[in-house]
């Protein structure tokens, strides 16, 4: 008996998984269900708006999005996951192509676990509850204008005055920035380099904290932003973990960022290759459909081949992940094999749909336009392949 073809739509085009379990399968369920029903039919007017409305927070924590993963006494929806759930979160919102809501949906993800893990008690109250409830928001502000991936090298300074941080400094190309109302900050309380970095958490309303949008950028979503502070007084208590022992927690907030970099990168490359495969097998082109003539179809094995081995490098790290190792080496070639592959699928998925993709209704034009910050940010393929080699000893 012949074997069963698989289909070549978005879920087709995912690689079989030993690791994935009927749990999964019902988490992806659940996703779907809620952008189908809270972000698809808003999806084109959000974009032209390059934001979307403040319920869609409260919407998503109802719904048991927003507390994946974070204790049920706090409001979430139980500590019983792993690193799939992100995974799968990434995909489910990126299938639609709606970058414009996933980075401020998830922001939390990395900026509240330290809070809840180092910060003092009355911040579970004040600060978890109501951004797991989506009455609050969080946004995690690291990345700098002179610094961009380089952690050491962050100017931000927090001086200590008493009981008090005086701080000064900016941050920029930070999720949610815009709308947040807490932000889990990175800054310089001792000397260089990362031995001297500190989080704090700094309330938005505080005087001397201003937040503007990154022009030119938008990223179909205004709320990603800069961020001043001058003069900034911040409560010694706002101190989240030890002092100048920031970067390990740092640390660990990257991995999780670049995981849900790494799946939002495939989601991408899948939506363009089923795009382009729908539409080659509609086109007639010189008496023939455009999928039958041999070039075209190479390049649609070619994107599928580049994706294959992508998905089978991520379920590999991840087994590692959930080991207990820290592969950074390899999460950093990772980061950087998905978004080379997500570069190479838009492309080649752009030129098979031809004029079709500027019509103004096709994901595929978008996704070539967006993947670009994708291989930028989370840390930039020449940062990160250097980093590989120094984790590798050479």
């Amino acid at each position: 008996m012949a074997a069963e073809k698989p289909a070549l739509d978005f879920d087709g085009l995912r690689p079989p998984s030993p690791f994935l379990t009927p749990v999964h399968d019902a988490w992806r369920q659940q996703l779907r269900a809620f952008v189908e029903q809270e972000i698809a039919p808003n999806l084109k007017a959000w974009d032209a708006a390059s934001t979307f409305p403040d319920d869609v927070y409260t919407k998503a924590a109802a719904a048991g999005v927003l507390g994946m993963g974070f204790d049920k006494a706090l409001g979430g929806t139980g500590e019983d996951i792993d690193l799939y759930h992100r995974i799968i979160f990434a995909e489910e919102f990126f299938r639609m192509g709606s970058g414009v809501v996933f980075a401020d949906l998830a922001t939390h993800w990395i900026a509240l676990p330290p809070v809840i893990a180092f910060g003092p008690a009355e911040m579970l109250e004040r600060v978890a509850r109501p951004v797991l409830a989506g009455e609050k928001k969080m946004a995690f502000a690291v990345t700098e204008p002179s610094g961009g991936s380089d952690v050491g090298a962050f100017q931000t300074t927090a001086e200590k005055r008493g009981d008090t941080y005086v701080v000064n400094g900016g941050k920029t190309l930070i999720s949610g920035a815009t709308r947040a109302d807490f932000m889990l900050t990175a800054v310089r309380t001792g000397g260089p380099g990362v031995g001297g970095l500190s989080l704090l958490l700094i309330e938005a309303d505080r005087p001397g904290v201003s937040t503007k949008p990154v022009e030119g950028l938008e990223w179909y979503n205004r709320n990603n932003g800069s961020i001043t502070f001058e003069n900034v007084e911040v409560p010694t208590a706002n101190l989240i973990g030890v002092e100048n022992r920031g970067f390990a927690g740092l640390a660990n907030q990257f991995n999780i960022e670049r995981f849900s970099g790494i799946s939002a990168t495939l989601a991408m490359a899948r939506t363009a290759i089923a795009e382009a495969i729908a539409w080659a097998r509609e086109r007639q082109t010189f008496g023939q459909r455009l999928i039958d003539h041999q070039a075209i179809r190479q390049k649609i094995v070619q994107m599928i081949q580049r994706l294959n081995a992508a998905y089978a490098y991520m379920d590999m790290v991840v087994w590692r992940f959930h080991r207990g190792e820290t592969p950074v080496a390899d999460l950093a070639m990772l980061k950087v094999q998905a978004t080379t592959t997500l570069e190479h699928c838009a492309r080649e998925s752009l030129q098979v749909l031809g004029g079709r993709a500027y019509t103004g209704d096709n994901r595929v034009e978008r996704i070539y336009r967006e993947a670009r910050i994708f291989v930028i940010g989370g840390g930039s393929e020449e940062i990160l392949r250097d980093l590989a080699g120094r984790q590798l000893g050479f």
